[in-house]
């Protein structure tokens, strides 16, 4: 009997490195030095949010928090690999990796300057499933626990990588039609920077909503995002402090022989780490000029893996959906869970809207405070999903 054409795609996709390291500890990098008030600033600036409390010295002196602190999100900026290493673990020849979602838990630190995340790191676990994009894909999942200096648990977060074959994409195409720009009227323009500049003003003194004061059904603020540009999802890039040369150390798992780090995850030709390279030319390790993030910034190096024009990271993706819940709670709430899952890319030159929905109220929870749960979604100007997730965020009594 012939094969399907998606059981012979199958047979390429080998997995032959990646069953027998299922729920194990990985190796990974370390930064060396503690988080500083110029990267809490570097980084709400380049996911263009301007919550003063993260940014403006004297805003945040007055402020509960007696000094400026770091958004949640910043976890991720104090992670090597954008919280993906750990699932990505394993040799699939001919292969490139886009981010599939993330679901974070955070427990109640606020990270501050002087805080350094120490990371534990785990392969969670995988499945194969047929895609339009790329058809037999692998969806696999890994954990990142971090705790601060002092031992203290600050978040964990279980990120799901999405793993191709770069032919197939290649074959299939599916997103050709992205590859042209849009365009923008100034009048346009002039709606997105209101729109911004509402969301803002929105909650800028950072009041939080008390339980009892939020229904059901309620519509958070809206957000916008962009135009997104190659100058945007490189500053977004620079701001994760992985990407200062020479920022962070690999290590290994104790007693464990394969450690998994500097590991031939089996990326097609040009998007490649050169770890004994960057030895000498930290360019080799860089990313955004040589390796598997230089897609991002160059539409020509996009299209060699399936992706014909510059777009944005997931990891940026997740955290302007922590920062959106984060914000509307103000500074008496937190985000204590969130799932996103990443349905397409943000590309160069669209705009990201995000909405949010209060569906349910929860006065007791696991977590010992009142939460509301907020559906969220993203969207771009033609009303393309980008993101839909669920989160539980914290409020006041």
């Amino acid at each position: 009997m012939p094969t399907s054409t998606a059981e012979q795609d199958a047979a390429q996709l080998d997995l032959s490195d990646i069953e027998h390291r299922v729920g194990q500890l990985c190796g990974g990098g370390q930064l060396w030095e503690p988080c500083r008030p110029s990267d809490i600033r570097r980084w709400v600036m380049a996911l263009d949010y301007p919550n003063p409390v993260h940014w403006d010295e004297d805003f945040a002196r007055k402020s509960r928090f007696g000094g400026i602190i770091a958004p949640q999100s910043m976890a991720i900026a104090l992670d090597i690999g954008h919280g993906v290493q750990p699932a990505c673990v394993g040799r699939i020849p001919g292969s490139h990796l886009i981010f599939g979602g993330e679901e974070w838990w955070h427990y109640g630190h606020r990270i501050r300057p002087g805080d350094r995340l120490i990371q534990e790191r785990r392969f969670f676990d995988y499945k194969v499933t047929e895609t339009r994009f790329a058809g037999p894909t692998l969806f696999a999942r890994g954990d990142t626990i971090s705790r601060n200096q002092n031992g203290t648990l600050v978040s964990k977060v279980r990120a799901t990588s999405i793993r191709y074959l770069v032919e197939k994409a290649k074959q299939r195409g599916l997103f050709h039609d992205h590859s042209a720009l849009p365009t923008w009227t100034p009048e346009a323009l002039e709606q997105v920077q209101k729109a911004r500049e509402d969301w803002i003003m929105s909650n800028r003194a950072g009041a939080s909503p008390h339980y009892q004061e939020v229904e059901i059904g309620e519509q958070l603020p809206r957000r916008v995002l962009g135009p997104h540009s190659i100058a945007s999802f490189t500053t977004e890039y620079r701001a994760f402090l992985e990407n200062v040369w020479g920022s962070y150390h690999w290590v290994g798992v104790p007693g464990m022989k394969d450690p998994w780090i500097n590991q031939d995850a089996g990326w097609v030709e040009g998007f490649t780490i050169n770890d004994e390279g960057a030895k000498i030319d930290p360019r080799y390790r860089d990313g955004l000029y040589k390796g598997p993030s230089a897609g991002h910034v160059d539409g020509a190096k996009g299209g060699e893996i399936g992706i014909p024009r510059g777009y944005g990271y997931g990891a940026t993706m997740g955290a302007w959906a922590t920062d959106y819940l984060a914000y509307w709670a103000g500074h008496e709430g937190m985000v204590r869970h969130s799932k996103m899952n990443f349905r397409s890319p943000s590309f160069e030159g669209d705009v990201t809207y995000v909405d949010g929905e209060v569906t349910a109220k929860h006065a007791d929870s696991p977590w010992g405070v009142p939460l509301v749960a907020i559906k969220v979604r993203m969207t771009n100007q033609l009303g393309a999903v980008l993101v839909e997730g669920a989160a539980e965020v914290e409020v006041p009594p």
